[in-house]
């Protein structure tokens, strides 16, 4: 048994003059949530496609718990794609219970479930109201639900907080680190870097077709650390010193003076607290490692969407 629910190996993609993916290599690990990263356009959507056997590679392999990815795996997959596409003129449960039973669920099974979820979401009430009465956050829950009714192993959500508000993110995250923590493995899809570090605990990140960075969510962090460091204080006051470090920021509130330092590159951090204890009192110190928003922009060389 591998390590890996699923692994892509050296995959190629191309439309015509475009080429959608050039030699994607990702490992999915068992029970985790993937982040899998980039701009809007950079093949992350075509990867998806290829590993729901919706288009094939032009080359390369998909794999699936170590042994090459069959049709019959499919069934094991519950997929969110961003362009939902519920059935709009057809009452929310009669739908509900129908795609249940498609992922091969018992319709008294599919009812019991579909109950449950519908009372956590709050939207019981929206069982015999039409699909196209429901705002576009309210069809989002219905389709996360039917995503995960079947239970898979494997959930791959394709930019899956589009269009819900701050309040029902919060939830949906909330749902997707539970389903990680029951064992299911997650792909998370996003151009949206605010939530990465809340969900994600690997991340691939694609630009331009390419695979440009990929890892542990901490230890890439670590690899872009900037030796950057925060610290509060009161009384006295600190300024640059040459082979120690450099002020960068100072703002001022609540008693408190909170500094933005630039360490030495072989100064310990032991040297530096040191250094500055001599000037001022330290209430807290901690290094400021660089956020997903930053190491998009230091990689791709652009801002990520917020929203």
């Amino acid at each position: 048994m591998s390590e890996f629910f699923l692994s892509a190996r050296h995959v190629v993609k191309r439309y015509a003059e475009h080429t959608a993916l050039d030699d994607v290599s990702i490992d999915v690990p068992k029970g985790k949530v993937f982040g899998l990263l980039g701009p809007n356009g950079a093949g992350k959507t075509t990867l998806i496609r290829i590993i729901n056997r919706i288009t094939a590679p032009d080359s390369g392999d998909v794999f699936f718990d170590g042994r090459p990815f069959a049709a019959s795996d499919v069934a094991r997959i519950g997929y969110l794609p961003e362009e939902r596409g519920l059935y709009k003129k057809m009452k929310v449960g009669e739908q509900a219970v129908y795609l249940a039973m498609l992922k091969g669920l018992s319709r008294e099974e599919a009812k019991q479930r579909l109950t449950k979820w519908f009372e956590k979401f709050g939207i019981l009430s929206w069982w015999d109201r039409k699909l196209e009465e429901l705002s576009k956050g309210m069809q989002q829950k219905v389709q996360f639900i039917i995503t995960v009714l079947h239970e898979p192993p494997l959930l791959i959500f394709d930019e899956p907080f589009s269009g819900f508000d701050p309040v029902n993110a919060e939830m949906l995250k909330r749902e997707i680190l539970a389903l990680r923590d029951k064992g299911h493995t997650v792909i998370f899809s996003t151009h949206n870097m605010s939530s990465v570090e809340e969900v994600c605990d690997e991340i691939a990140l694609i630009n331009r077709s390419k695979l440009v960075l990929s890892g542990n969510v901490g230890e890439v962090k670590e690899h872009f650390r900037t030796g950057h460091y925060e610290l509060k204080v009161v009384g006295g006051a600190l300024t640059s010193r040459p082979g120690f470090y450099d002020v960068l920021e100072k703002n001022e509130a609540g008693g408190l003076t909170t500094y933005l330092l630039k360490k030495a590159d072989e100064l310990t951090n032991s040297a530096l607290i040191q250094a500055i204890a001599t000037e001022v009192e330290v209430r807290s110190f901690s290094e400021r490692l660089p956020s997903m928003q930053e190491i998009f922009i230091n990689t791709v060389g652009e801002a990520a969407p917020t929203e």
